[in-house]
């Protein structure tokens, strides 16, 4: 699919290259520093092929496999700021729009704008975090006497590891955009991130990304909490729970809590292996918290079939090509079976006309009942592990240690 391309430089480049011997090592002079040579480059060799008509696969479809190594920061894949706008657009299309395919299909297309409102209620601000913590920067920065203030010369904050055509902000969307959505395509580099800009994309995994989520997977994994969620209602009233006229009852939320436990486990259970197997530890770029948010970050990845990746971590050893794949394996699978049991066990019941005691779930008070539900399940599960990572991290950042 891909070839090399060369032709004339715009400019001929000339550097000192150093002289090695047969066997590739350097040459010493008599004063035992490295000889060099002059080199002047006047051809380069670039990677071309058909990118355009791939990369709107991966995005529409939210595959996130790039075509070049570095993804949507190629300037090939995404050349400019307005060509990230129309890929950040294409990763959320769909899954967005399923909500209100949701709504026509149940013959009431309030009950998709809530879906969609209650996504749009956690998506937000968690963008504002990854963003706002880029923007801030690192204060050692400050404190070195280093200018990160935005001005017309520079984005300011934390530039590290994104393009200057982009900036924070399209940076931090894309982030947050390709973790929600199960994408898992990247225009910057999440390692870089500082510790609350990357825990921000890292937690939108761990939530099952259920926030617009894949096409089709992130709907479904909604509806579990939305399940969830009038089932706690009715604990509260003291009434049988009912979401769309279908009474949830104890198989509902049996299979409903395998949809949910499933993922948490694989991730938590992959990373705590990790941590105690030498080979994945040897295979480390970073040792202490950021060391642990890489390893977290790769299984919360794995675990919820996104893609992305803190890439100092090196995942290409045979401990990890077993755990991850089996993480992959299981979180694919293992997920469809409660979910079409539940699916059948909704279509056998027969319709419940609503009462004075039915929970509307199309309102504003269910919308912030659903949200919570998500954010009260990734807390509760995820925290311990996250005040491990980027959490200690941040607290030693702000100490400057």
């Amino acid at each position: 699919m891909w070839c090399r391309h060369s032709g004339p430089t715009l400019q001929p480049a000339t550097y000192d290259e150093p002289v090695t011997d047969a066997t590739g090592q350097p040459v010493l002079d008599a004063n035992g520093q490295p000889e060099t040579q002059k080199s002047t480059r006047r051809e380069q060799l670039l990677a071309v092929g058909p990118a355009a008509s791939q990369i709107i696969i991966k995005q529409l479809g939210t595959n996130g496999g790039g075509f070049f190594n570095v993804n949507s920061a190629h300037p090939f894949e995404n050349p400019t700021p307005l060509s990230n706008f129309l890929e950040m657009l294409a990763i959320l299309l769909i899954p967005a729009a399923l909500c209100y395919t949701f709504g026509v299909m149940v013959k009431d297309t309030r009950q998709g704008w809530a879906i969609l409102a209650a996504m749009t209620l956690i998506f937000v601000p968690l963008l504002a975090l990854s963003v706002g913590s880029e923007q801030a920067g690192n204060p050692a920065f400050a404190k070195a006497d280093l200018d990160v203030a935005a001005n017309e010369l520079q984005s300011g904050g934390n530039m590290e590891g994104k393009e200057v055509r982009f900036g924070i902000v399209n940076s931090g969307l894309w982030a947050t955009a390709t973790t929600a959505a199960s994408n898992g395509s990247v225009n910057s580099m999440h390692d870089s991130y500082t510790p609350l800009g990357g825990l921000a994309p890292m937690w939108l995994m761990q939530l099952g990304e259920v926030v617009y989520g894949g096409v089709g997977s992130g709907l479904y994994g909604m509806l579990v909490f939305a399940i969830v969620a009038v089932f706690v209602a009715g604990l509260m009233v003291g009434r049988t729970p009912e979401y769309l006229g279908k009474k949830i009852e104890a198989y509902e939320m049996k299979m409903a809590a395998l949809v949910v436990l499933i993922p948490p486990m694989l991730v938590l259970v992959g990373t705590a292996a990790a941590v105690l197997s030498p080979s994945a530890l040897a295979s480390l770029q970073d040792k202490g918290a950021h060391g642990f948010s890489e390893i977290l970050y790769a299984y919360s990845s794995m675990g919820n079939n996104n893609g992305s990746a803190f890439a100092g971590y090196n995942a290409n050893i045979p401990f990890v090509n077993t755990t991850g794949g089996l993480a992959m394996l299981f979180s694919r699978f293992w997920l469809a079976v409660p979910m079409l049991a539940i699916a059948g066990s909704l279509a056998r019941k027969k319709l419940v006309p609503p009462g004075a005691g039915t929970l509307p779930t199309h309102t504003p008070l269910f919308v912030v009942l659903l949200a919570g539900t998500v954010i009260l399940v990734g807390a509760l599960t995820f925290i311990p592990a996250l005040a491990l990572g980027p959490i200690v991290e941040h607290l030693q950042m702000l100490a400057m240690k």
